[in-house]
C-alpha cells in the first residue's frame, strides 16, 4: 500500500492538474462562443455566394466556356488527387484530429490512393506530421491559424490552393475536415471542390444542407455578362472556392473549440472522481495508521504492569 506522502503528493498534484483543466475548459468555452459570435455574417455571404453559382450552373453558363481559358472548370485525367484536410496545431482535442485522419484514410482507400498518386494539402500541423511521417507529399503546410480566423490571414492559402491546381500538381481536389453540429457533436465531411461542374456544386449544396435554408433569394436564369462570360466566371469561381474553403475553415475552428472544451470538460470530471478516490484512499491508510498506533500503545501498556 502506498505511503500516507505518497497518496497526499498525488492528491495534490491532481488538484493542480484540474485547475489547469478547468481554466482551460473556461478558455475554449470562451473561444467557441466568439467565434460563434464573429462567423454569423460570413455563413450568410458564403450561402449568398453559393446561390449565385449553383444558378449559374442551372443556367448552362458553364457549358458553353472555353476549358482551356478556365482551368478551374476543365476535367482532366485524373494523375493525381488533391487531399485539403483541416486538422489542429494541437492536441487536447480529444478525437477531433484523429477523426479526421479517419475520414481521410477512408477516402484514400474508396479511390486507391497513395502516396505515389495523391499530393495532401494540410491546414493545421497534425495533419500534415501525419501524411509526411508516411510518405506522402506535402505541396502546402499552414500552421499557426488563429482562434477565430480572418479571410486575409488565409487569403494567401486560399490562392495557393487554386494557382496549384491550375499548374496541374494534382487533377482533382477534395477538402476533408470537422463540421460542427454542438458542443457535443461534430461531423466529417469530405467535400470535392475541383473540377468545377454541375456535380461539383450540387454535392456541396447536399452535404451542407443547404435545401433547407431561407428560399427567399431567388436569381433569375438568363445571364448576360459584360464584358464576357469567361472573365466573369474567371472571377466568380475563384471566389466561390475560396468561400467553401474558408467558411469550411471556420466551421473547422468552431469545431475544435468545442471538443477542447469538451475534452477539458471529461479531464476536469476525472481528475475530480481521483481526488474523490485518492481521498478516501488518504482516509482508510490513516485509519489503519491510527488503529496500529493505538494498538502499538495498548500492547506496550500492557507490557508495563
Amino acid at each position: 500500500m502506498a505511503s500516507l506522502q505518497d497518496i497526499k503528493r498525488r492528491i495534490g498534484s491532481t488538484k493542480k492538474t484540474r485547475q489547469i483543466t478547468s481554466a482551460m475548459q473556461m478558455v475554449s468555452t470562451a473561444k467557441l462562443s466568439q467565434i460563434q459570435r464573429s462567423t454569423t455574417g460570413y455563413h450568410e455571404y458564403a450561402y449568398r455566394l453559393k446561390a449565385v453559382v449553383s444558378h449559374l450552373i442551372e443556367a448552362h453558363v458553364l457549358d458553353n466556356v472555353d476549358a482551356s481559358h478556365l482551368p478551374m472548370v476543365a476535367k482532366r485525367p485524373v494523375k493525381k488527387t488533391g487531399l485539403l484536410i483541416v486538422t489542429s496545431d494541437r492536441g487536447l482535442v480529444g478525437s477531433y484530429n484523429a477523426n479526421i485522419i479517419k475520414k481521410t484514410n477512408a477516402l484514400m482507400k474508396e479511390q486507391n490512393l497513395t502516396p505515389e498518386n495523391t499530393v495532401i494539402l494540410a491546414i493545421g500541423g497534425n495533419g500534415a506530421d501525419f501524411y509526411k511521417k508516411r510518405g506522402f507529399t506535402v505541396a502546402l503546410e499552414h500552421r499557426g491559424i488563429s482562434d477565430v480566423p480572418t479571410f486575409n490571414e488565409v487569403r494567401k492559402v486560399l490562392k495557393t490552393v487554386i494557382s496549384l491546381y491550375e499548374a496541374e500538381a494534382f487533377d482533382s481536389l477534395h477538402l476533408v475536415y470537422n463540421h460542427f453540429i454542438n458542443r457535443l457533436q461534430a461531423d466529417q465531411r469530405n467535400v470535392q471542390l475541383l473540377p468545377l461542374t454541375r456535380e461539383v456544386v450540387e454535392e456541396a449544396k447536399m452535404e451542407e444542407g443547404e435545401d433547407g435554408r431561407d428560399q427567399s433569394f431567388k436569381t433569375s436564369s438568363a445571364y448576360d455578362s459584360e464584358p464576357d462570360t469567361t472573365t466573369v466566371l474567371n472571377v466568380v469561381l475563384p471566389q466561390y472556392i475560396q468561400s467553401l474553403v474558408f467558411e469550411a475553415l471556420l466551421d473547422a475552428k468552431t469545431a475544435e473549440h468545442a471538443a477542447s472544451s469538451t475534452a477539458m470538460s471529461s479531464a476536469t470530471d476525472s481528475a475530480d472522481d481521483l481526488i474523490s478516490t485518492l481521498g478516501l484512499q488518504y482516509n482508510r491508510a490513516r485509519q489503519s495508521q491510527i488503529t496500529t498506533e493505538i494498538t502499538e500503545i495498548t500492547g506496550g501498556m500492557v507490557a508495563l504492569e
